[in-house]
């Protein structure tokens, strides 16, 4: 009788293991907390779960790259690189995937999530289709995220928000479309690149909350103004471009502030009006490129004085004039591209008639300021909000 009830007893507490391994993913699930045999870790049978299945979605290799993907030793897989454990106990993991260029036509799994060790996740230039699994919210160490040059479609990813530890976003070249969610710029990325999308709409506010160095917008169809905010952006930005969108309005005042600014492209636009006083506080810009927009007025000396300029462009927009600063820009050895405006005297204008029909741009209104513009540097912090980071100019004494 004894031996009866040992046996029940080993039996019922066999099935509520498997009950709870079952409830727990932990056989079926994909993930497991003991090693199987052939893998020294259950986190390297998690990955070799997460990659079967992935290549089981992959419908074309040219290069046969998934034809490595065979048998337990996941770190040997082409394109798959491991490195040891944050917790320095469960041993070796996956951390790394760089699959770029492998021109892989297929989809994102939702499997990908059992590798949640992973810090890098490089697939530029495949041809994967479809869109960004929400179980990508498991790989909370994921700090680059490469997904440019694919056939990914559909809304912004929203679990791209859910990433704590991302500072590289690259979803250049895809064809995501509708709107970008307002909490993009308020994550603590180095790197934005949204170019060549289908996203629309107005670009958030909360732009102005960034503190990345890189923000890449251009070639969308977005609308409407520039945010206001946009001058109160991080003094860490050196780099962003707006072209080739659907833009209106005026440049706002405030991106004078953007002392650390390299490169600032507003071509192919609707942008208008007369260029801010601002501008002047542009000492680091190496790159200004405002073409094929409706600015108007006389081009200001301010613009083109600045000491680190290397090529500006102000092509096909309505400039009635030219400063003498200006003038001088090619002796500077400066490349200036000033052809396709209304400049009486200059080659390559607009014809007389277009010029006249022109019935002005927008009268952008400005804080007045004193001549010339004082400049006064921004907080060495980011900017994360309008109020506690950003200095006004400096205004002399009555």
């Amino acid at each position: 009788m004894v031996k009866k009830k040992s046996w029940l007893l080993c039996f019922f507490l066999h099935f509520h293991l498997f009950c709870s391994s079952l409830a727990n993913g932990g056989i079926l699930g994909g993930i497991i907390t003991q090693s199987p045999p052939g893998f020294s870790s259950s986190r390297l049978y998690d990955a070799y779960l997460a990659l079967q299945a992935w290549k089981s979605a992959i419908t074309r290799d040219p290069f046969g790259i998934t034809a490595t993907w065979v048998g337990p030793n996941v770190c040997s897989y082409k394109g798959i690189f491991c490195s040891d454990s944050l917790d320095m106990v469960s041993g070796p993991v996956v951390a790394s995937i760089d699959l770029n260029h492998g021109y892989l036509e297929g989809s994102l799994v939702k499997e990908l999530s059992y590798l949640p060790d992973l810090s890098i996740l490089h697939l530029n230039s495949n041809r994967f289709s479809g869109t960004v699994p929400d179980s990508f919210s498991a790989l909370v160490y994921l700090s680059e995220l490469d997904l440019s040059n694919n056939l990914l479609s559909g809304p912004f990813p929203a679990v791209v928000l859910r990433l704590p530890s991302l500072i590289y976003l690259d979803l250049r070249y895809n064809q995501f479309n509708g709107g970008i969610p307002d909490e993009i710029f308020g994550m603590n990325l180095d790197a934005i690149f949204l170019n060549n999308n289908e996203f629309e709409g107005q670009i958030p506010m909360s732009l102005g909350n960034s503190p990345a160095s890189v923000i890449t917008l251009a070639n969308n169809k977005f609308s409407g103004n520039l945010p206001t905010s946009f001058g109160y952006v991080g003094s860490r930005l050196k780099e962003i471009l707006f072209m080739n969108n659907q833009l209106t309005g005026c440049i706002p005042e405030g991106v004078g502030f953007l002392s650390q600014m390299m490169v600032l492209d507003l071509s192919y636009n609707s942008l208008s009006g007369e260029l801010p006083d601002s501008l002047t506080c542009l000492s680091g810009i190496e790159v200004f490129n405002i073409a094929h927009n409706e600015f108007s007025g006389v081009l200001p000396d301010i613009l083109c004085s600045l000491s680190s300029l290397a090529n500006l462009t102000v092509a096909y927009n309505f400039f009635s004039g030219i400063s003498n600063q200006c003038s001088r820009l090619v002796i500077k050895n400066v490349g200036f591209d000033l052809s396709g405006n209304c400049i009486p005297g200059r080659m390559m204008q607009r014809p007389q008639p277009e010029c006249s029909g022109f019935q002005g741009g927008l009268n952008c209104i400005r804080i007045p300021t004193p001549k010339p513009f004082l400049c006064r540097p921004l907080l060495e912090e980011p900017a994360m909000n309008l109020v506690s980071n950003f200095l006004p100019p400096s205004f002399p004494s009555p």
